[in-house]
């Protein structure tokens, strides 16, 4: 079996498992004027991981993997939100309102689309999901069961939030999880560092994390 250079220590391929899952690449997280940007956050940090993580999802498109985009979002009416998300904080904009990209996080508006650099082609699954998760409430799982994919790559956004929920979701479910270094990031620096730390603590007791270069080089040479 054939490793890719990872920490803690080589992540053990099986390249005709493998998928790729890139994680909430939302223009309202990426672009001024949407969610993220009216919760403070500093936008410019997402867009930076645009390019590695393209170069990773054109790099399992070649290979003929799975490519899986995942997108945070919510029912026009609002049913399947929580008061206690939609409720939280102080942001000068909450989920269901109009904002400058249309409804905030709301399924089919212009902002909670994938940024176009990024954007699904076709025969691409694409998961509308109402958690941070991407298996809550969602047919992700049913997705991998019948592609037969045990090991997940993850890449997007936020590292602390939505993508490593949903490595502990996986993991759970015995998903073998690799975390592309390059390809995630957070409007706050140490939180993914700190992130990053605790997915590969304790002999990888969430899953590894790997450099993007490494990644595409194990899964061109397959």
């Amino acid at each position: 079996m054939v490793g890719i250079k990872a920490e803690p220590f080589a992540f053990p391929v099986k390249h005709d498992e493998l998928a790729l899952i890139v994680i909430d690449m939302q223009r309202d997280f990426a672009e001024p004027g949407g969610f993220g940007a009216s919760l403070g956050n500093d936008v410019s940090r997402i867009t930076r991981i645009v390019p590695d993580v393209k170069r990773l999802i054109q790099g399992f498109r070649n290979a003929g993997l799975p490519v899986i985009h995942t997108m945070e979002c919510h029912r026009p009416d609002l049913s399947d939100l929580p008061p206690a998300k939609r409720d939280r904080g102080n942001p000068s904009l909450r989920i269901g309102d109009e904002g400058p990209m249309g409804r905030i996080l709301i399924s089919g508006e212009p902002g909670t689309a994938i940024i176009p650099e990024l954007a699904p082609v076709k025969g691409e699954i694409v998961i509308e999901k109402p958690g941070k998760g991407a298996f809550y409430a969602t047919e992700l799982g049913a997705v991998l069961q019948q592609k037969g994919i045990s090991q997940l790559v993850f890449a997007g956004v936020t590292t602390e939030v939505c993508v490593q929920t949903t490595m502990r979701e996986a993991n759970d479910r015995g998903y073998e999880c690799l975390l592309a270094e390059e390809a995630t990031e957070s409007y706050f620096p140490e939180f993914k560092a700190a992130a990053v730390a605790m997915i590969r603590a304790q002999g990888a007791i969430v899953g590894w994390t790997a450099h993007v270069d490494d990644i595409l080089e194990s899964i061109a040479n397959a």
